[in-house]
This record gives C-alpha cells, sequence and structure tokens, in this order.
C-alpha cells in the first residue's frame, strides 16, 4: 500500500518525519483567562468577545499578518482557565518577549498569555494532549458573596464532602458517560476514561479536581451538578452509579453552573518540554493531586 502524500495544512497534524515549509514557525502558547463576560472560547460569526478572536486579533497585530489558532480544549461561555494552550503558524520571527508582553498589550485583561515556546512541527495542541485537568470551585453558605461571585459557584445548601466522595468513586475509570454529555455533543464516542477525581475544602471553598485523558461536552459540569445533589443529601451515593449505568442524559439532568469551573492542566508528551505552571486558579494554590489529601 502507498503512503498517504503529506500536504501542509495551517496549524494540522504532521507526521512523523515531515517537517513544516519553509520559513513557517510553529508557536505554542500558554493562556489563562476569566470567563465571565466571554462567550467561551470558540470564535463566533456575530459575537467578537470570544477568547478565540480576542487572541487572534492581538497575535495578528504583533506577528503583522493574519494569525489562526488551535487551542488544547474548548471551554463555555463562562467558564475560566488557568491552563490553556494553544498553538498557531506563522512566517513572522518575534522574539518571546513579543509574543507574551507584545500580545498581552493588545488584549483585555481578562485574557493573558504567560509563557510562549517555539515547537517542532509534531506539536499539536489539541491532539498532542495526554490528559486534561479541571478544577470546579462551590462555595456553600448560607450567603453568596461579594467577592469572586463570578468565579465560583454558590449553593447555600451544606455539602457533605464525604457522600460527595462517596458517590464520585463509581466515574473512576473508563466507562460510557452518555449521561454526562450534553445533548449539542459532537464526539464520536461517549467512552472516556476518567483517571482523577478528587474533592476536598480548600478554605472556604470545596473544590473537586477531575483529570481525565479527554471530556464530553458538559462532562465536568453535569459530574459537579451530579455530586451536588449527592453532597446536599438529595440524592444517595449510590444514585450516581444509577445515572452513569443510565447512559441517558436525562436519567441525571443536572447541569452546574459555568462559574466553577477552570480548566488548570493540559500534560504533553515529555520531549516537548512545555513550561511548568501552577494550576491555579489564585483561590486555589494547591499542587494538582492533592485536594482532598491529608497534609
Amino acid at each position: 500500500m502507498m503512503n498517504k502524500i503529506y500536504h501542509y495544512k495551517p496549524n494540522g497534524e504532521v507526521p512523523a518525519g515531515e517537517s513544516l515549509p519553509e520559513g513557517v514557525h510553529r508557536i505554542a502558547l500558554g493562556v489563562e483567562y476569566c470567563g465571565t463576560r466571554l462567550r467561551g472560547f470558540q470564535k463566533q460569526k456575530h459575537d467578537p468577545q470570544t477568547v478565540q478572536e480576542t487572541l487572534e486579533k492581538a497575535l495578528s497585530k504583533v506577528a503583522a499578518e493574519p494569525v489562526a489558532l488551535v487551542c488544547a480544549g474548548r471551554t463555555d461561555a463562562g467558564v475560566h482557565a488557568t491552563g490553556q494552550v494553544i498553538h498557531f503558524d506563522t512566517t513572522a520571527v518575534r522574539p518571546t518577549k513579543a509574543w507574551i508582553q507584545g500580545v498581552n498589550t493588545q488584549m483585555p485583561f481578562d485574557v493573558r498569555v504567560h509563557w510562549a515556546k517555539e515547537m517542532p512541527a509534531q506539536f499539536h495542541a489539541r491532539f498532542s494532549a495526554r490528559n486534561r485537568t479541571y478544577r470546579y470551585l462551590i462555595h456553600s453558605a448560607p450567603t453568596r458573596a461579594a467577592q469572586a461571585a463570578r468565579e465560583v459557584t454558590w449553593t447555600e445548601r451544606t455539602l457533605d464532602i464525604q457522600a460527595m466522595r462517596a458517590g464520585a468513586r463509581y466515574l473512576i475509570g473508563e466507562h460510557d458517560f452518555s449521561s454526562f454529555r450534553a445533548a449539542q455533543c459532537q464526539a464520536k464516542s461517549p467512552v472516556r476514561r476518567l483517571t482523577r477525581l478528587d474533592i476536598g475544602r480548600v478554605g472556604r471553598l470545596i473544590v473537586l479536581e477531575v483529570s481525565a485523558t479527554a471530556f464530553l461536552h458538559h462532562m465536568v459540569r453535569n459530574i459537579a451538578g451530579v455530586l451536588m445533589a449527592v453532597g446536599r443529601g438529595d440524592r444517595p451515593p449510590a444514585w450516581v452509579g444509577e445515572v452513569l449505568a443510565a447512559r441517558d442524559r436525562t436519567a441525571a439532568g443536572v447541569t452546574a453552573a459555568p462559574h466553577g469551573l477552570y480548566l488548570v492542566d493540559v500534560q504533553y508528551p515529555p520531549e516537548f518540554a512545555l513550561p511548568a505552571v501552577a494550576p491555579g486558579p489564585l483561590l486555589v494554590s494547591q499542587p494538582l493531586g492533592t485536594i482532598g489529601r491529608d497534609p
């Protein structure tokens, strides 16, 4: 069988042994944003208030040429990120400082670039990613806090963390997560491998830390909604297993608000040597894998 002939596509996957066209550079950026006023990551025809459009406009100005980008994972309206990774192809030659400070000066303060690195042709922000981690922040108190009101999810009900942990155990491993995907999810398969789901208290917040190779649309928010129902005592922990087994979105129907959700980390093969960053957000300084663990 003859090998397929490789044809370069901007920002596309480049097979091993192939290279970018002469004069083309692949740049990766580490991006943080507060999603409160934004309409999500993906660019939209009739709404400029997206992370993608904000970044592409700023990058195009610095590069002095049109720039399109690819991200590790698209986030919904109102969702935040501290560890988003993007890449773009460009013929522009700029110092690293220009891709960081120069781009930041062209953007509003709720979108920031923290690092930049020229990457080999085989790097792809989406397809090279091996694991993604989200944190979901919940403020459980009788009165909603005035500060960070749109950066955490508030519930006036007291949540039982131990019950939530018991329910979370049903979700660890590889499962059909049809009950936890949005109706508009476009993923070909509902099967995902959840590698970690930790729950703990950080100061006045309850934090869920969820890791998987990939996620379905609304999957983390739906998991948070189901576990909050268990934490409130509305449902027993075993109900989580029943919802999972049903493979039917209507079995749960609980989608938590977007405000508390953060994409905090994307892992890539070590040969790409991307800069290590604290997962965040600022309200949660604990390293990955330590939420809910004894000090």
